[in-house]
């Protein structure tokens, strides 16, 4: 080491690359099991994207009414299947701003249906942070300020309008409140249930271990989409949305905890050999700590990637029982009710906007997925 005058040391020692490697290596082994997570889920491009697109959609729910240019049952009665009007920017060569034509409703003698004619010559600028329907914002406040409305004495219709004329954007907004709460619900039922059942089965075995696989294996038999079917129109009819939605996203977890359960007993029954358990239990732990003090934290990884891949199954759930009419009910709005009213293969085939809630579902459902993927490939940030 040399002194310099200053009062600083320097190393004289030559300088060894390999041995700068092993430093950085040991720094990163050395660092919090959160920081290799993030270090590596960095690295899975699909994953991270999913990741910020499901936060910002999870960030939007609250402020679905404003983000909303109608309410969710607001109706137009003289634009009934209206179709989805483009935002336009430049009037004649002049740059006006946002604006749309306004449209008018035609009957037409050949095919006797209405045709919507906009009127190229009267250019109507799009009102920003407007006065329209009442919504509550977040659910609690009541508010009227949207961020953008029709111009006065016009339609503003970005994917069209319903058979009783309803926006479809805007019920696409207000139906993502339930749609993606459901799964949010599910997954807390599911995983109480899956972890409870299974981590008592895995570590205590004998006759507990023995019933809840009875348990287990009778739900597995049983086919999905008939018990379903069952659970839900045992729901009564006269029970508001909000009651439904709650018994709905109750029976999905109920329906999804066997998976979970077993795969908990299955870890369990292997960790509960090893020499840490058995070192805390001979020190006086409870079965209760041991189990979460030990046993589920090594666990954990396996458990989030299950909920980013269980998820999109209580969404597509809730779809199928709303589409088929036994979900979610008017004047409930989600996913699954908007596309109860495109049953008819006519109905889309000429009025194809009213599909488009199948794009939201098909867009989530594929990010929760590349999330899932992310996750589990990072969650073990020493496997190379």
């Amino acid at each position: 080491m040399t002194h310099l005058p200053d009062g600083r040391y320097v190393d004289d020692a030559p300088y060894d690359p390999q041995a700068s490697i092993q430093q950085l290596e040991r720094r990163d082994l050395d660092a919090p099991n959160w920081i290799l997570i993030w270090r590596k889920f960095k690295t899975h491009k699909l994953g991270l994207i999913s990741g910020i697109f499901l936060l910002l959609c999870y960030l939007m729910l609250p402020f679905a009414g404003f983000l909303s240019p109608y309410t969710p049952n607001e109706r137009q009665s003289d634009h009934l299947y209206a179709p989805p009007q483009s935002v336009q920017w430049f009037h004649e060569g002049e740059f006006v701003g946002p604006f749309i034509y306004p449209i008018t409703a035609e009957a037409d003698l050949e095919t006797f249906q209405w045709k919507f004619v906009p009127d190229t010559d009267t250019p109507l600028p799009i009102r920003f942070f407007c006065e329209a329907g009442e919504y509550n914002l977040a659910g609690l406040i009541p508010s009227d300020t949207h961020l953008f409305c029709a111009p006065e004495g016009a339609t503003l219709f970005l994917w069209g309008s319903d058979r009783l004329g309803r926006d479809v954007f805007s019920r696409i907004m207000y139906g993502a409140q339930l749609s993606l709460t459901v799964g949010l619900i599910g997954i807390s039922v599911s995983f109480f249930l899956g972890i409870i059942l299974g981590s008592m089965a895995g570590y205590f075995g004998g006759k507990l271990d023995w019933f809840i696989n009875r348990i287990i294996e009778i739900l597995r038999s049983l086919p999905e989409l008939p018990l379903w079917l069952a659970l839900s129109a045992a729901v009564p009819s006269n029970w508001g949305p909000v009651s439904v939605f709650f018994i709905i996203s109750v029976i999905l977890g109920i329906l999804d905890w066997p998976g979970l359960a077993r795969a908990v007993r299955a870890k369990f029954l292997s960790l509960r050999e090893e020499e840490y358990v058995r070192a805390a239990e001979m020190m006086g732990a409870s079965s209760g700590r041991v189990i979460r003090k030990h046993l589920l934290p090594n666990f954990m990884s396996h458990l989030i990637a299950s909920a980013t891949l269980s998820i999109p199954a209580m969404i597509l759930g809730e779809t199928a029982l709303s589409f088929l009419g036994l979900g979610l009910r008017a004047p409930a709005v989600s996913w699954g009710v908007m596309l109860n009213d495109a049953q008819n293969l006519a109905s889309i085939e000429i009025y194809p906007w009213t599909a488009i809630p199948m794009l939201p579902i098909i867009v989530i459902v594929l990010a929760f997925n590349f999330l899932g993927d992310g996750l589990r490939d990072s969650l073990d940030p020493y496997q190379q």
